[in-house]
C-alpha cells in the first residue's frame, strides 16, 4: 500500500478522467511514479477498437502527465495551483496496452519555473517500454 496520499486527494482529475490508481514513488517537485491498471471496463475500449480493445496512446501520455502533476502539486512551490499541458514532444509508442495490463508510470521534472516547465516520462508494462515522451506544462491559479 502506498505511503503517499491517494491521487484523487492531490490531483484535480476525477473519474472517468483520472488515470492513476496509486503513487509508488515521490520526490515532491522532482519526480513521481505510479500505477494504472486497465480493467477493461473503461468506456474508451468500447470504440477503440471493437473486438480488439486498445488503450489510445494519447491517454498513456495523459496518465504520465497526471503523475507529473502529482509530483508538482505535492511541492510547496506549486501547492494549490493547476498544472496544464503546454505541449508534448518526442512521443514514441512502443507497445500496445490492453485490458488487464498495469502501466508503471514515471516522470522526472526538468527546467522548472514558477510558471511552468518540462518533464520526461514513460510508461512500461511488465518492464517493457510502452511509451516515452517529453511533457511541457504551464502552472496557473485554479480560479
Amino acid at each position: 500500500m502506498s505511503v503517499w496520499p491517494a491521487p484523487d486527494t492531490v490531483l484535480p482529475h476525477r473519474p472517468p478522467f483520472l488515470f492513476v490508481d496509486e503513487i509508488t514513488d515521490l520526490v515532491p517537485g522532482e519526480r513521481a511514479a505510479g500505477l494504472w491498471t486497465l480493467t477493461g471496463d473503461e468506456t474508451f475500449f468500447e470504440g477503440h477498437f471493437p473486438g480488439r480493445p486498445t488503450l489510445p496512446g494519447v491517454l498513456m501520455c495523459e496518465a504520465i502527465a497526471q503523475v507529473g502533476a502529482y509530483a508538482l502539486l505535492t511541492s510547496e512551490r506549486y501547492a494549490n495551483r493547476l498544472p496544464l499541458f503546454g505541449g508534448l514532444d518526442g512521443a514514441r509508442f512502443r507497445r500496445q496496452a490492453v485490458p488487464g495490463d498495469t502501466l508503471a508510470l514515471s516522470v522526472e521534472m526538468h527546467r522548472l519555473s514558477s510558471r511552468g516547465g518540462k518533464g520526461q516520462g514513460q510508461a512500461t508494462i511488465n518492464g517493457e517500454l510502452a511509451v516515452s515522451c517529453e511533457l511541457m506544462f504551464v502552472v496557473v491559479d485554479p480560479n
